[in-house]
């Protein structure tokens, strides 16, 4: 089988194989598969600093990972490529075997 892909396409593709090359952007992603978090929660599940997960968040937010939305000083982040997700869960399980 042959998947033939335009730039445009093979561009969104690097990007989504670029959020999952990175240790911590992995850790955040699975802080978040089940619900949406503040970054204190998405701190405190993975003892992470917030700073770095603050950058991570905005890195996988402009990749079209993750979006925001505000509720008063609060920031909720939730995963919106459910396809990116899935497939993740299907590698941590393999990985896991």
């Amino acid at each position: 089988m042959e998947i033939a892909l335009n730039p445009n396409e093979l561009e969104l593709l690097a990007r989504r194989f670029k959020v999952l090359a990175e240790p911590t952007r992995l850790q955040i992603l699975g802080a978040l598969c089940n619900q949406e978090q503040t970054v204190q929660e998405i701190c405190d599940r993975t003892g992470l600093k917030q700073g770095n997960v603050s950058r991570h968040l905005q890195l996988m937010k402009d990749a079209g990972v993750l979006t925001c939305r505000r509720e008063g000083s609060w920031r909720y982040y939730r995963v919106i490529d459910t396809e990116l997700l899935a497939m993740c869960k299907n590698l941590f399980r393999n990985v896991m075997r």
